[in-house]
């Protein structure tokens, strides 16, 4: 992993707003099978490879499809990814598109309305 002359390494942590806990945690757990990510024994949020998308309720922030900033998840193949989550029953917002950077892009909402975004490669 690469860092910054002044230590920056990675992207750590992601917290997101949630309205409904039990129904987002399902959501993430069930609905997208992602991991875990535990600390001292309590569910600190769940896994995207080295980054934790934490859950945040009574926060200041409330869910929204345009966010800001902007969160793109890396997959391995954009239109598998989007047909995953169509059968799972997650609202695509955005079909995948090619960009004009060579990549196919698109978009998904996830139980509370927030708003991710997800790439790979064409070719």
């Amino acid at each position: 992993m690469n860092t910054s002359s002044h230590g920056l390494r990675a992207v750590k942590v992601i917290a997101i707003a949630v309205n409904d806990m039990a129904r987002a945690t399902h959501f993430y757990s069930e609905v997208l099978a992602l991991e875990p990510a535990m600390e001292k024994g309590q569910l600190r949020g769940y896994r995207l490879g080295e980054l934790v998308l934490m859950l945040k309720d009574e926060w200041y922030g409330t869910p929204t499809s345009e966010p800001n900033p902007r969160i793109t998840i890396e997959c391995d193949h954009a239109p598998d990814t989007e047909a995953y989550l169509r059968t799972r029953s997650v609202t695509i917002s955005d079909p995948v598109t090619v960009v004009e950077e060579g990549y196919l892009v698109g978009s998904f909402l996830d139980s509370e309305g927030n708003k991710f975004w997800f790439c790979s490669a064409n070719g």
